[in-house]
């Protein structure tokens, strides 16, 4: 676990610069990607990118939550038609397959049209046998990070990084369980929220979104076959 020290960002994009100078040793490495998660983890991520010229690209996580009690997730849908469940807690509260595959539906809807949003075309990665260094702009929970890594792993990469500006220590040390390495900048103690360590934490807009993927698409696009 890498950490270090407890100060304010201005904004996603110093941060992402603050996080690329803890993750040098990537720098040039054969088959390391860059992914995002939207919106607010696609600003730091391209700082990371450009750094350590990896290809940059995003990953969208949408959760599949509880009938009745939407915020309690069961599962989630990923990027590259990726679905992994929870099923303890499918067991536990008796979901029917049915729900299942409606409340899934719903959501892919909307995880394709963002993957049209953003991507214009361009298709996800190949994470088969990759360093896949996942980003977002903080850690709260975790919970959509944990979903995340879990559909990350199942595209076969060689190996998965978690990387984040800033998170709760107990999140950041919880996904060192389910990641390989996880590298937190700042853990500050106490943690309230991801936004509160941001002097500047204004929503990242789809524009901003689609203009730093493309101009990062030259790499991306090299980078889809294996170097």
């Amino acid at each position: 676990m890498w950490r270090e020290s407890s100060s304010h960002f201005s904004d996603r994009r110093e941060a992402g610069r603050v996080l690329a100078s803890m993750l040098r040793q990537y720098a040039g490495r054969p088959g390391v990607v860059v992914l995002a998660l939207p919106r607010g983890g696609v600003p730091v991520a391209f700082e990371v990118a450009e750094a350590i010229d990896a290809p940059l690209d995003i990953f969208l996580v949408r959760k599949l939550g509880m009938p009745g009690h939407p915020e309690f997730a069961i599962g989630a849908l990923a990027s590259g038609g990726v679905r992994v469940l929870n099923d303890e807690a499918v067991r536990a509260y008796d979901v029917p397959a049915s729900v299942i595959e409606r409340i899934a539906r719903d959501e892919q809807v909307e995880l394709e049209r963002r993957e049209r949003e953003y991507r214009q075309g361009r298709p996800l990665l190949d994470l088969a046998g990759r360093t896949v260094i996942l980003i977002d702009d903080g850690l709260a929970t975790g919970s959509t990070m944990r979903a995340a890594v879990r559909a990350v792993r199942q595209l076969g990469p060689l190996r998965i990084v978690v990387a984040v500006p800033v998170g709760a220590a107990s999140t950041c040390d919880e996904l060192g369980r389910v990641a390989d390495e996880v590298v937190c900048s700042r853990m500050p103690d106490p943690f309230s929220a991801v936004g509160q360590w941001y002097r500047n934490f204004s929503q990242t807009t789809d524009e901003e979104v689609r203009a730093l993927l493309q101009h990062r698409a030259g790499h991306s696009r090299a980078g889809g076959a294996r170097s």
